[in-house]
């Protein structure tokens, strides 16, 4: 198993390219980052980590931006999305920026999304939240067109457009991965359907990753891959991964000033070596 980092990048903590040269150094698999557009005002959506909404999602860079000034810093590090709010997106629009940045990037981007629960912030962007999963379907099946299409076009309920031409296309063929986050049928549906992979939450029990391993398994897709998002850096966590299948682990990140972060980072770089070391014994 793979260890990355999980984090939530803002104006307040390390910056982007530094924390992904760090992490590179370390040896770490990939670098993946949070999303949010904003956060309205009058919230009645509940945090669904429980309590006050932490500050770090009033804070969020623009992920494709943060991720390019990362891409620039690095050679081989993996750079994903974990995740874009896709239902709050134009799909032209994220087409074009998840071909960019997996041309400057070298082919090194993984685009996970996500469906969301901030119903407030969604309404803010045009989209009803009764009908965002149906919208996100439409949306990644969408995206395929317009990655593997010179003409592409697209006539659904909630996306409806005419043959554009848009490029560039992406230099992962036929185009980067696509991890999808989220839990229980409707999400293990989704990866089957449009999915290269899944973002499952770390604290997934190793036996509900294994259900659904074989649930995807059974629908033809033995090929996805699983990279649980923002770990906790205890070998009893990681082990539970381990058991699951989990092709990759991402070490939750605090967001931090660069000393601080430093400084975590060659813990969490000591947690991944004894673990990799435990691993091979």
């Amino acid at each position: 198993m793979q260890i990355g980092i999980a984090t939530f990048i803002t104006d307040e903590g390390i910056r982007p390219d530094v924390l992904a040269a760090a992490a590179e150094e370390r040896g770490f698999s990939s670098l993946q980052i949070a999303e949010h557009s904003h956060i309205p005002v009058s919230r009645e959506s509940q945090y669904p980590g429980g309590g006050e909404l932490p500050r770090v999602y009033y804070r969020t860079l623009d992920p494709f931006v943060a991720l390019t000034a990362a891409a620039g810093a690095t050679s081989n590090l993996k750079l994903g999305t974990g995740v874009v709010l896709l239902q709050q997106r134009d799909v032209i629009h994220t087409a074009k920026e998840v071909a960019s940045l997996d041309l400057v990037s070298r082919g090194r981007f993984m685009f996970g999304v996500g469906v969301g629960w901030n119903r407030e912030e969604m309404r803010n962007h045009g989209t009803d939240p009764k009908t965002r999963g149906a919208l996100v379907d439409e949306q990644l099946a969408a995206l395929k067109e317009i990655w593997t299409k010179d003409e592409a076009e697209f006539h659904g309920k909630h996306i409806d457009f005419d043959p554009i031409f848009a490029w560039p296309k992406p230099v992962q063929k036929p185009h980067p991965p696509i991890y999808i986050g989220g839990a229980g049928e409707k999400a293990l549906r989704r990866i089957a359907a449009f999915g290269d992979g899944w973002l499952p939450h770390a604290h997934t029990p190793a036996e509900e990753l294994r259900r659904a391993r074989q649930w995807l398994a059974d629908q033809g897709r033995s090929d996805v891959k699983f990279s649980a998002f923002g770990a906790s850096p205890e070998q009893d966590a990681l082990s539970n991964l381990v058991e699951g299948g989990v092709d990759e682990a991402t070490l939750f990140l605090p967001t931090e000033p660069e000393a601080a972060t430093l400084e975590r980072l060659d813990q969490y770089a000591k947690v991944a070596e004894s673990f990799r070391k435990g691993q091979q014994a």
